[in-house]
């Protein structure tokens, strides 16, 4: 369906928005951006939310984890991702070690990231942990979305990349742990690779969105890397990755025959020169 120009559709998106969207149980459309130009084109195709993630490690910065991600790259990313957006909401996700050493230090860097990139929000990983900074963090009036689950900032603790949540023990835990964060504050939070009937027992427990990465149909919202979902990405295929285009293979055929128009004198040709 097109998007019209006017209208309930052009509307910002706000938190406020999404919680009413909850309720009137209308699915919240998530997409990943790092730059400008995607995140414009994602903004008027009619995406709700835009994360700049700290994925842009992986995608972005060719890292093999998002740990080395620092605070002025996030405020960088976002800063451009914000000037290409009119209406979806633009999340930041705080990076590794900018929340976790205090409370009053992750107010100030969480602050920072807002007031120097004008982002609406921002994400950080984590349960009852976290908990005492999101509130701090949201009595300041910075809205705060969590994020449980794989946590990939804990890569190292975990060892793997596996799915969360798949014995009573640890799905308990991440139940508990998403009613504190709403307790806390948030007014959303990001559940990634967990079983599908646990995310959607967290979802109907929730009165917050619930937005969901290999969760399952469940959640009020969903969410992918747009490199991944679009086909930029070819050695990384988990199943909870639907490819809706396979750009990798049409940018390399496109600038095969830009080289061999060049190589041919096919390039310029006399309408493209002055």
């Amino acid at each position: 369906m097109s998007i019209s120009k006017s209208g309930e559709n052009q509307r910002a998106v706000t938190t406020l928005r999404l919680t009413q969207m909850k309720k009137s149980k209308e699915k919240i459309s998530s997409l990943t951006a790092y730059d400008f130009l995607t995140a414009k084109i994602f903004d008027e195709a009619g995406v709700d939310l835009i994360l700049v993630g700290d994925s842009l490690g992986n995608v972005f910065q060719g890292n093999e984890t998002t740990l080395p991600v620092t605070i002025e790259e996030m405020i960088y990313h976002t800063k451009a991702v914000v000037k290409g957006c009119t209406r979806a909401l633009v999340v930041a996700d705080m990076p590794f070690m900018s929340y976790q050493v205090a409370s009053n230090e992750a107010l100030r860097n969480a602050g920072r990231i807002m007031k120097e990139s004008n982002c609406n929000a921002v994400k950080l990983e984590g349960g009852a942990r976290v908990c005492k900074t999101v509130n701090k963090i949201t009595k300041a009036g910075i809205p705060v979305m969590g994020h449980l689950g794989l946590t990939p900032q804990s890569i190292n603790k975990f060892g793997s990349y596996r799915a969360r949540g798949t014995n009573e023990e640890e799905a308990e835990k991440i139940f508990n742990d998403a009613i504190l964060l709403q307790e806390a504050g948030a007014f959303a939070i990001v559940l990634e690779k967990i079983p599908a009937e646990l995310a959607k027992k967290i979802t109907e427990a929730l009165e917050i969105p619930t937005i969901g990465i290999g969760a399952g149909q469940y959640c009020d919202g969903q969410i992918l890397v747009y490199t991944d979902m679009l086909g930029l990405t070819v050695d990384f295929n988990p199943r909870f990755v639907r490819r809706y285009a396979e750009l990798s293979e049409t940018i390399t055929s496109s600038v095969s025959n830009y080289i061999k128009d060049i190589k041919d004198l096919n390039f310029p040709n006399e309408n493209e020169s002055y």
